[in-house]
């Protein structure tokens, strides 16, 4: 008789070697696969009655696996991208199960033909210019964290950065000559650079500057020594933008928000979509191409553009293809 695989094992080898070692990925990945599979371990111990500890290979069937799924929607509340995203993480597992176990490759092909639910994208809340410029124009300038605060709101806005990516930011990965660049170490474990503004660069050069140069392993924002957390950063932003909340669009100003911010602002200027995909560091120049649809004054624009003269007074004009004289005329000029 077959002893039945323990589960243990596999998930330490998955976590280990799969996603930390082979895959790379970045803590806060891990953690978000960590979730869903303590989520979904719980549900199937439950589902079973036994303990996590007494679970196999075996335990983790298809309907448990479609149960689970429903779980999170009806009894958990949860939306649609939520159950997406464990259904992701739930994929990589059974995917990487498959190749390891053989005899669970049946069980492994009906969890990877699972699909997605459709679920429309999160509305994105950008901040205006005028009120970007209201927020930092009053920003405090005195106090022992001031200078941090000051230099941490116009980073975001100036980068686009994530707060992940502010929070892991260090005194290395900045360069504050001439030309002011920052390298962000992002999703995935891709690096980008970002152009920094003079008066970014003069911030974070007070911010590092009163003890000396500091180690290229400083973490440049810091709260008693320690590197900011990414709630940390959350509640920065929350104690000096929340007041530019508006419960009638359901904005609420997170780090994230200056994200949006950045690349709304930089679309206005005329700055190339492809271009903005590389500053924030989009895979997909879909995600990117998404700024395009909410930039409300872009539309606008190009509707004025487009505008026919208005012919509602008066005789109407002739089409330039109706006289030979005009239409003459127009290919003269082509």
């Amino acid at each position: 008789m077959t002893q039945p695989q323990p589960l243990g094992p596999v998930l330490h080898s998955f976590f280990a070697s799969h996603l930390i070692t082979i895959r790379g990925l970045r803590p806060a990945s891990v953690r978000s696969y960590r979730d869903t599979i303590r989520l979904f371990l719980v549900f199937v111990a439950a589902d079973k009655g036994c303990k996590i500890t007494r679970l196999t290979l075996a335990d983790l069937t298809f309907d448990r696996v479609v149960a689970f799924l429903r779980h999170l929607e009806h009894d958990r509340g949860n939306h649609a991208s939520t159950r997406n995203q464990r259904l992701a993480a739930l994929h990589c597992l059974f995917g990487y199960v498959a190749g390891r176990e053989p005899e669970m490759l049946a069980t492994c092909q009906q969890v990877a033909a699972i699909p997605v639910k459709r679920a429309a994208p999160p509305e994105t809340r950008f901040l205006e210019r005028d009120e970007i410029e209201d927020l930092l124009r009053h920003l405090p300038r005195d106090g022992p964290l001031a200078l941090r605060d000051r230099a941490l709101i116009l980073f975001l806005y100036n980068t686009g950065a994530r707060a992940q990516e502010a929070a892991d930011l260090r005194a290395g990965h900045l360069d504050l000559g001439e030309h002011p660049l920052v390298r962000l170490h992002g999703k995935g474990g891709k690096w980008r650079t970002c152009p920094l503004w003079q008066q970014t660069a003069r911030l974070l050069t007070g911010l590092l500057g009163p003890a000396g140069p500091p180690a290229p392993g400083a973490p440049v924002f810091a709260a008693r020594g320690q590197p900011l957390t990414r709630y940390g950063i959350y509640k920065i932003t929350r104690r000096h933008a929340s007041r530019f909340d508006d419960p009638r669009t359901g904005r609420q100003v997170s780090p994230h928000t200056f994200r949006h911010t950045a690349a709304v602002h930089l679309l206005e200027s005329g700055v190339e979509v492809n271009v903005i995909r590389g500053w924030l560091g989009h895979a997909d120049l879909a995600t990117t191409n998404r700024y395009a649809e909410i930039n409300t004054k872009t539309k606008l624009a190009a509707l004025q553009a487009a505008e026919p003269q208005d012919i509602s007074a008066g005789s109407r004009a002739n089409p330039i293809w109706r006289s030979d004289q005009s239409l003459l005329n127009w290919l003269a000029s082509l």
